[in-house]
This record gives C-alpha cells, structure tokens and sequence, in this order.
C-alpha cells in the first residue's frame, strides 16, 4: 500500500517516520515534507499543498490512505475533497474541524453538550471585552478565535497582560490568525488552577481509542516562564494523567463530545486531542480541541508506539476502530525542541544547522521547521526541531535527549534545558 502524509512539520515527520515501519506500506509519500523527510531515503517529498491537486495526484498514483497532520488543510476541507472521490483519509471533515478552528464554535459545543470547561464569553468588539476583563480580574485567559499555529493563546496574570492581548488579536493581528467569518473575536475565559495534559485519542465517527498519554511544556523558558508558545517539548507517558483521570477523560470528555457531534449532524472522525486541566483532586476540564495530532507530543507517542500505525488508521476510515488495540512501548519517550532565534514572535530563519546525527531506534531528530538550501539543513520555523529519545526512566531518556542536543548546532538556537522535570 501507498500511503500520502500531508503536511511538513515535526508531527508528520513522525507520523510518516512510523507508517514507513508498518507491514503492507511499501511507499510512503510527504506532502510538502521537509528537510528531515528529504533526508530520509524510505520517503519521499511532494511539492503540494492545494487540496485538489493532491487529490488528483493520489487518485493518479493509488494512495490507499491518506494522513492528514496540521490544522489548516483539515479547515480548508481537504477531507471533504478526498472523501467526495472515494479516497480513504484520516481527520476531521471541514465541519467537524471548527472544534479547533474556531474557539467560538468548540466553547458553545461544549457548553451544549455539558463537556466540562471554564466559563467563558466571546467578543469581536475591543471596548466590551476590555470591560469584561475589567469586571472579572486577573488572571485570566484570551484565545484568539481561528487557527493561529497554537500561539493564539495569552494566560495574562495581570490586568494590563489582558488588556494588551485583546488590542493585539483583535485590533493588530500580528499573530496572522485565519479569522473565521465576521472578522477577529476573542474568547476570554476564566484561569483555571491544575496541570495541563494532552489526551489524544482516535476516533472513527462512533469509537475513540486512547493514545498514550502526554504532556508538553508550553512556556519558552526553564520553570514554565517567558511566553506561551506550540510546545517547547514533551514526554509520554504522563504521571498526571492516573488511571482515574484517564477513565474520567473518556467518559466526561471524549465520548460525550463524540456523541455531541454525531447529534449535531457532524460525526467526528480523526485524531481529537483535547487539552485538558487536570486538578489537585482528580477532576478534568477541557482547555480546548485540537483535530489533529499535538505537535511535540506526536513525537514522543510514535516512538513508543509498537502497532501497525497504517492498519490502524486504515481501521478507523472504516468504522472498526472497536476491533483495535494499540500495542505501546513501556518505556518513557521524551522530546526536547530546538526552536530559532527570534520564537515564538519572530523566528529568524535561514540559519544553517550542523552536528545532525544518524537516525537510531531510541534517538531521533524529528525535523519540523528545516529546508534544504544548497545542500545544506537551514531553519526555515520557528520550532526547528524535536530531539526525542527513548530511555526506561524520565531522567534517562532527558539525558539521552539532551546528550544529542548539545551536539546539534545553529546561530540563535533556543531549547529549554527541563522538559519533563514534572515527572521527576
């Protein structure tokens, strides 16, 4: 079988990094891929991004799945378009992707659905919603609404942090958020006390399989300081999340969301990854949905992932995800990014980078932000690579990971030196 992996970031360097390993894939495809997929001689790099052109394309050359990895072509229906024509692809329909694209959307389903999650409003005028910080206080948090490539968050623990945030999404835009329709809108939501942990499951319209758990470091800097960003790092599994927490994540969130949607006429199917928040005394709330696999936690899951990724997923375009059980890797996964000079805000790109090395089973060097310029890796993102390894303990696998991180270089170069350090 021919498999097609759209996109080219850290996540589907991966994701096709292990569909390549499975029985049965004797090609794997990346589209557009990056430097790090380029290097790699069992994959190859397609220059297309427009929806239909890859459809035509994996009619003409018999892709037997498709894998979708970022956010942006799930909103600009590109599973609508294979769909339409046959093709089995994984993720959202356009429609059912608006519980990422759209924070309006997922804050109102939610709250329809009795899905758990902190109280909320939404604004697309700056005076009502600078009113509404001033009568709630600080901290709290504002969400630019629309696909901002997972910066579009602010969790301003003083009055003046809000303020700013809300001129910056709504009146300035210098994050670049794919507005929805009717223009920019924030939603302001209280702070809500706990631990963050990623809970990524599959779902085929009707069931959800859990995925290991995760959890990534959102903050810039060492000790959860400096500005939010897409994730600074991750490890799998997570301690936080027990076995308690887990079953409480699948009843009160991940079922109850996929019955919601099936009742609302959108019947989810794809990757969900809901952000949970996770209290002193077990209970979860739900941060936001993503509709795609988390981008560093993809990393750390596929290196502990044993099963048949593609038989997997090929599972779930039919509806039999029920038949399905994932065989993991005991072992601790961590992965540490290596993100440009210049992130989250304005990444410098075009630095060369050196020290790469070889690929091994338990050290990888998942490219996301890399291109190829005269036979040279540069950075060409903000977050430029994810160092990621395998090790029995946590403080194992960070020495193993950070043992290859110093030996990668780059002008600029930004790593925080802690990722896992809440499970030591």
């Amino acid at each position: 079988m021919k498999v097609l992996v759209i996109g080219g970031g850290g996540r589907e360097h991966a994701l096709a990094w292990k569909l390549k390993q499975s029985e049965g894939v004797e090609q794997v495809f990346v589209a557009p891929g990056n430097a790090g997929t380029a290097r790699d001689k069992q994959l190859v790099n397609l220059p297309i991004t427009d929806k239909v052109a890859l459809r035509e394309w994996a009619q003409a050359n018999g892709i037997g799945l498709t894998v979708v990895g970022p956010e942006a072509p799930l909103a600009a229906g590109v599973v609508d378009e294979f769909r339409a024509h046959g093709l089995a692809i994984f993720g959202p329909t356009q429609k059912a992707a608006q519980l990422e694209s759209s924070k309006a959307f997922s804050k109102a389903f939610m709250q329809r659905h009795g899905i758990p999650t902190a109280e909320y409003q939404t604004f697309t005028d700056a005076d009502q919603a600078h009113a509404y910080v001033d009568a709630k206080g600080a901290p709290i948090v504002v969400k630019a609404d629309g696909l901002a490539a997972g910066k579009g968050v602010v969790v301003a623990m003083s009055l003046a942090e809000a303020h700013d945030a809300i001129d910056f999404m709504l009146l300035d835009n210098k994050l670049g958020v794919a507005h929805n329709e009717g223009g920019a809108r924030v939603v302001i939501e209280e702070f809500l006390e706990g631990e963050e942990a990623s809970f990524i499951v599959l779902c085929d319209g009707v069931n959800a399989l859990a995925l290991a758990t995760s959890q990534d470091h959102k903050r810039l800097l060492d000790a959860d300081q400096g500005p939010n960003t897409g994730g600074m790092g991750a490890y799998s599994p997570a301690p936080v999340v027990t076995p308690a927490v887990h079953q409480r994540a699948m009843d009160e969130v991940i079922l109850p969301t996929l019955r919601g949607m099936a009742t609302d006429g959108i019947p989810y199917t794809g990757f969900l990854y809901a952000g949970l928040m996770i209290t002193a005394d077990g209970r979860v709330k739900t941060l936001e949905f993503n509709c795609r696999m988390g981008d560093p936690e993809t990393q750390p899951i596929m290196m502990r992932l044993r099963s048949n990724l593609a038989q997997v997923l090929l599972s779930a375009t039919r509806a039999e995800l029920d038949k399905v059980t994932l065989d993991w890797d005991p072992r601790v996964a961590l992965g540490v990014v290596l993100a440009a000079a210049g992130y989250p805000m304005n990444p410098r790109k075009g630095d060369a980078i050196t020290g790469l090395p070889a690929d091994e089973a338990d050290r990888m060097v998942f490219h996301a932000g890399t291109a190829d310029a005269d036979s040279q890796v540069v950075a060409s993102g903000g977050r430029v690579l994810c160092v990621t390894a395998l090790a029995d303990t946590v403080a194992a696998a960070q020495k193993k990971a950070y043992e290859v991180v110093d030996g990668v270089r780059f002008d600029g170069m930004q790593c925080r030196r802690d990722i896992g350090y809440r499970a030591l």
